[in-house]
């Protein structure tokens, strides 16, 4: 049998003095050159999505994949605090 959630439940569970906590924070501190870095290539790829890609298109592209894969690579290295080449702020 499968337990029925009441609606108090469903309120108190989002309720303000839910806060994350500080590891929950560091972690999200530590992901965030992934984030920007696939948030950019987010972006490269909504720039082409009603025109053809010209080939600036393509190479924005290319250098936005790029810093992803390496901010992917950082992280899983354990180096997420280095710096990304390219000047990405």
């Amino acid at each position: 049998m499968n337990p029925i959630v009441t609606v108090q439940d469903a309120v108190t569970a989002f309720a303000d003095f839910m806060e994350p906590t500080d590891a929950e924070l560091d972690a999200i501190e530590q992901e965030m050159p992934v984030i920007l870095a696939d948030v950019e290539l987010l972006d490269a790829y909504i720039v082409t999505l009603d025109r053809t890609p010209t080939e600036l298109d393509a190479r924005r592209i290319r250098r936005a994949r790029r810093r992803a894969l390496a901010a992917h690579l950082a992280l899983l290295n354990g180096s997420a605090g280095a710096s990304l080449p390219g000047g990405a702020a």
